[in-house]
């Protein structure tokens, strides 16, 4: 991914063979990481039980937020796939007691669909 696609928002699949080891300490049992996506040093990952927000902040990103949002809180989201002139995709998800969505950009490829299966399987419950 280059600087300038992170810096525009745009994020990229994550192997998520490789997050295992750094989430064990956050996972609860039986919880298990299914999707996450990358922009710049961020982190979106979406476990079979809840959505992580990972926030690297300062120089160095020593320093990590982990937001959790339940799949429960989620009210709605919507999918826009990336078309001929515009390249990118948008995921926007709409949380209890937020009037606005968080809204997250993702560079054309990125499975998209599979994020809002990802989504819809576990908000539909």
């Amino acid at each position: 991914m280059g600087l300038l696609s992170g810096l525009l928002g745009n994020a990229t699949e994550v192997d998520i063979d490789n997050l295992e080891k750094d989430f064990e300490g956050l996972l609860v049992e039986e919880e298990q990481i299914e999707l996450a996506y990358k922009v710049l040093r961020d982190l979106f990952v979406f476990t079979n039980k809840r959505l992580i927000l990972v926030d690297k902040q300062g120089l160095t990103g020593k320093k990590v937020e982990y937001h959790t949002v339940p799949y429960k809180s989620i009210t709605r989201f919507s999918v826009e796939t990336a078309g001929r002139f515009d390249l990118d995709s948008e995921l926007r998800i709409w949380i209890l007691g937020d009037a606005l969505p968080m809204k997250k950009e993702f560079k054309k490829g990125t499975d998209i669909i599979g994020m809002q299966k990802a989504l819809a399987r576990y908000v539909l419950k």
